[in-house]
């Protein structure tokens, strides 16, 4: 167990006599706070944050993180607050504590919701300063090196967050030794018997590898040698939760995973690194398409090292990472390297590449919904397994693994996501939902006036395109919302013999402070979208103009243009094209829903006054739209081929395919197809008649 004592004896290797001063004053103030509280282990509770601060002191982080760290519980378990931290030691301090506080105190209607709410609010605190996370991760550490005494389900809940959430923060952030720490921690409580099993047989596997490890080590310390290039040659052993994932993830058996032999060489500058993967591959045949270059592109959390699997004796593979002694520490600390080892006019590459992750952490957070919605996004982006792409200009873009270039328009700019309409991989046209592999050329292709489509987030994989994407069609929503909100309340209002222009300003605010709405366009939207009904609203606002009930009677139905967008939706049960007789409904949340006269599902609404609604198409409708027909032809190779050619030439798209009947002699076959019109639905049929095979064309309806 540390102590104070233990904890100032570490500090004073890097840190000023007065430094040193503030963190024993903040471990005084700490221990009085948490005056007779104890863990549920027995111990006072003050062994926890000297814990938690010890484990930064490891990291040599500065004095006001280790104060901080000291302090991080006293918000929430004891009387002091923010203000009496600000008072005693400092703004900067206070704000660490107060990012680090959990949110106990605050009703959420699930635990799934509360997790997401206090993980949102330790990334905002974490964008403010990084410094934040690292003690968080460091009290998650602790905590779960004494899990042991809670209660078994409460171990696993804890244990599945860390896996889920601290583990992937950590390894994003570049901090290889605490991720594994808490992996293996994890692992340990989520699974204990899997745990066990296998630390067994690593255990004795070792044994059985030390002469092999041995004669690699003594091989490579020699070729080296001879080359005269000074370096350290270490083996390394892999951990047991990174085992367990790989040999579920590759369908393993221990054997084949214990097989593969690593090795660390670590030199003073990238030219001896390079000098030595030669050497390495001269030593032993290298694996083709095995070599992979992270420092020429290092990684997204700043990691950089030459990574080969070479033949070894016996046919062994043997995995080789090379790198510099300061990439060495960069990959052991990540982010926390740059308190230990920054310099005053640079920062560390895992330092600016934490800051573009947090900027664009800001970017999601300000245009998610709710914190699920943040968290799904965000842990999307903590399983990054990158993919590297370049621009038209040779600049090269990181994406996780499965990106498409959809990702990748909205990685170079939101503007460039929302507009873009096409995309060229190595000059080549290629759909949007294409993924995206290593060394490709990706250019994207943008026109004035596109927007996003609903369908981009079926494979949209990173969290700012899909929070741009949803943000975007929100807006768009919105837009068509009003417009069709104002359109509905006009026709209504007309039957009135009025308009919203003649509704008077006194009218239009008392009926705004009735309904709690915020504005008129608040109200229009939301008549747009079916959570108003247009008639009520239009019989309130001119309450004070005409006799209740009386209406003008030749009003038009509404006119049906096609281009309403996403607050006018077309029935799938019967697919209504223009020059159908059709009939409307409003649906919550859609906005309109339009039928055929004929489809059996309007009966339901009919009764309904309110919901239901006259509607015709405009006089010049634009746009495409579904219909389902029935093709009975004889089973004839090619038929399918012939009508769909017949299909494409008369200028429609086939956009759904399904055989219904099928035997020895005939087939049906049911197309989902885009027409402008019935004429030009007929015009299909006709050529589809005069196919030689085709029996039978019906247009079907459900």
């Amino acid at each position: 167990m540390s102590s104070i004592s233990t904890l100032c004896q570490q500090l004073e290797e890097y840190l000023e006599p007065y430094q040193i001063t503030e963190v024993y004053r903040a471990y005084v103030f700490g221990a009085e706070s948490h005056e007779g509280q104890y863990r549920k282990s027995g111990e006072p509770y003050i062994t926890h944050p000297l814990a938690v601060a010890t484990i930064l002191a490891e990291m040599r982080m500065d004095y006001r993180s280790l104060m901080a760290a000291i302090l991080h519980d006293v918000i929430e378990d004891t009387g002091v607050d923010k203000a009496q931290l600000e008072t005693g030691f400092g703004n900067e301090v206070a704000e660490l504590v107060d990012g680090v506080s959990k949110l106990t105190h605050i009703h959420f209607e699930s635990k799934v919701e509360a997790q997401a709410a206090n993980f949102r609010k330790m990334i905002l605190a974490m964008v403010k300063d990084i410094r934040v996370i690292l003690i968080k991760l460091a009290d998650r550490l602790h905590n779960m090196s004494t899990l042991g005494v809670m209660r078994p389900d409460k171990r696993r809940r804890i244990a599945r967050e860390t896996l889920e959430i601290y583990v992937p923060i950590a390894s994003r952030l570049g901090m290889n030794q605490l991720r594994i720490s808490l992996e293996d921690l994890g692992f340990l409580a989520y699974y204990p018997n899997r745990y066990k099993v296998l630390k067994q047989a690593v255990l004795k596997a070792r044994g059985n590898r030390k002469e092999i490890l041995h004669r690699i080590e003594t091989a490579i310390k020699e070729r080296l040698e001879q080359e005269g290039i000074p370096c350290q040659v270490m083996g390394r052993e892999k951990h047991i939760y990174s085992l367990y994932q790989k040999m579920k993830r590759n369908h393993l058996n221990f054997s084949e995973v214990m097989d593969v032999y690593a090795f660390r060489i670590v030199v003073d500058n990238v030219d001896s690194c390079y000098r030595i993967l030669g050497t390495m591959h001269n030593l032993y045949k290298p694996v083709p398409g095995k070599f992979k270059d992270y420092i020429a592109i290092s990684k997204t959390n700043g990691y950089q090292s030459l990574h080969t699997i070479l033949f070894g004796p016996f046919g062994v593979p043997i995995e080789i990472q090379i790198r510099t002694t300061s990439m060495d520490e960069v990959a052991e600390a990540g982010i926390a390297a740059h308190w230990l080892y920054k310099s005053d006019d640079s920062e560390s590459g895992s330092q600016v590449r934490a800051q573009e992750w947090l900027r664009e952490l800001l970017d999601i957070q300000n245009s998610v919904g709710d914190s699920l919605e943040f968290l799904e996004n965000v842990k999307i982006d903590l399983f990054p397994d990158e993919v590297y792409v370049f621009t038209p200009k040779g600049e090269i873009m990181e994406l996780p693994r499965r990106a498409t270039t959809v990702d990748f328009a909205y990685a170079v700019h939101t503007a460039v996501g929302d507009r873009c309409v096409a995309a060229k991989i190595d000059r080549k046209l290629v759909p949007l939902s294409t993924r995206l592999q290593n060394g490709q050329t990706v250019e994207i292709i943008t026109t004035k006036g596109s927007h996003p489509n609903p369908v981009w987030l079926d494979f949209a994989v990173t969290g700012k395109a899909r929070t741009s994407i949803r943000a975007a069609l929100k807006d768009l929503q919105h837009d068509e919302a009003l417009a069709l909100g104002r359109r509905l309340l006009n026709k209504t209002l007309g039957a009135f013999s009025s308009s919203i222009e003649q509704v008077s300003e006194q009218s239009v605010q008392c009926y705004l402070e009735e309904q709690a709405c915020q504005s008129f366009d608040d109200l229009l939207v939301d008549i747009g979208l079916g959570q108003r009904v247009a008639l009520i609203a239009a019989r309130q606002l001119i309450s004070d103009q005409a006799p209740e009930g009386e209406t003008n009677s030749s009003i038009q139905p509404l006119a049906i243009r096609g281009t309403e967008g996403m607050v006018v939706a077309f029935a799938k049960c019967c697919h209504p094209i223009p020059g159908d007789p059709i009939c409307g409904h409003v649906s919550i949340g859609r906005g309109i829903v339009i039928h055929t006269e004929s489809c059996n599902n309007t009966a339901e609404f009919r009764n309904r006054p309110e919901q239901s609604l006259d509607v015709q198409w405009d006089s010049s409708v634009e746009g495409e739209f579904a219909v389902s027909i029935r093709v009975d032809a004889l089973n004839r190779r090619g038929v399918m081929a012939t009508v769909a050619a017949a299909i494409a030439s008369q200028e429609s798209n086939i956009e759904k395919v399904y055989t219904a009947e099928h035997d020895g002699t005939h087939h049906s076959t049911l197309y989902t197809i885009t027409v402008r019109s019935r004429v030009h639905l007929a015009a299909i049929i006709r050529k589809l008649r005069a196919l030689p095979n085709v029996a039978k064309i019906t247009r079907t309806r459900g």
